[in-house]
């Protein structure tokens, strides 16, 4: 059974917003049916829209005339409402996204996206997913990975193996290359290469460091 989903478009572009509207409207949504409820060029017809009823959906470029976009975001979370925002912008510097997700936006993708990315990060807003465009690196917060523990964030961040992360505990604890290498069953050798790794990974240059960033990031 299709899940109707509401949605609004905002983009200061009428053409790019009408674009969306056919493309959303005649695309399989596969367990969702989309319906544009709404397409607003500025501010002012947002504050319409969203006077009389709030979408599950909603597709807002935050640089609309006579509004400010993540403003329109926060005071939509702080309501909250349960609509969620999927932000269209022409820009990828990781501080707009980074703004985009500290004001409450659940998605964050770029104008020159494809058609199938767009259906894709409709598709997983509206399974109740964060989404990140193909190609984006936000600056980490906890609400760009939704469901993952902070110890796999703080992998993916570093880009840190499994291994790795298994001897930063052990060097937050203080252990040495030969107790680390006996609790893991490996040499010495290469415990002390993986430490190495980790620490180029990290951007320090002592254990202390990686001590000091293990007991900060609560890996022991």
């Amino acid at each position: 059974m299709h899940r109707h989903i509401d949605i609004l478009v905002a983009d200061h572009n009428p053409i790019f917003a009408e674009g969306i509207r056919s493309l959303l409207t005649n695309s399989n949504g596969g367990d969702f049916s989309y319906h544009i409820k709404g397409v607003a060029i500025n501010g002012s017809q947002v504050a319409e829209y969203l006077g009389s009823s709030l979408p599950d959906l909603f597709l807002l470029d935050p640089d609309l005339p006579d509004a400010e976009g993540f403003k329109i975001v926060a005071s939509i979370k702080q309501s909250g409402s349960k609509t969620r925002i999927l932000i269209l912008n022409g820009s990828g510097d990781p501080l707009q996204i980074q703004a985009a997700f500290r004001a409450g936006a659940d998605g964050y993708m770029l104008k020159s996206g494809t058609r199938d990315e767009l259906l894709q990060a409709v598709g997983a807003l509206a399974e109740g997913k964060t989404y990140v465009g193909h190609g984006l690196m936000p600056l980490a917060t906890p609400q760009f990975t939704d469901g993952l523990t902070p110890e796999v964030r703080f992998a993916e961040k570093y880009q840190l193996t499994k291994r790795e992360m298994e001897i930063l505990r052990l060097v937050g604890e203080a252990l040495t290359n030969k107790e680390i290498a006996d609790r893991l069953f490996i040499s010495d050798q290469t415990a002390g290469v993986h430490r190495k790794n980790i620490m180029r990974k990290l951007g320090v240059n002592s254990t202390g460091a990686l001590i000091k960033i293990a007991f900060e990031n609560h890996l022991v």
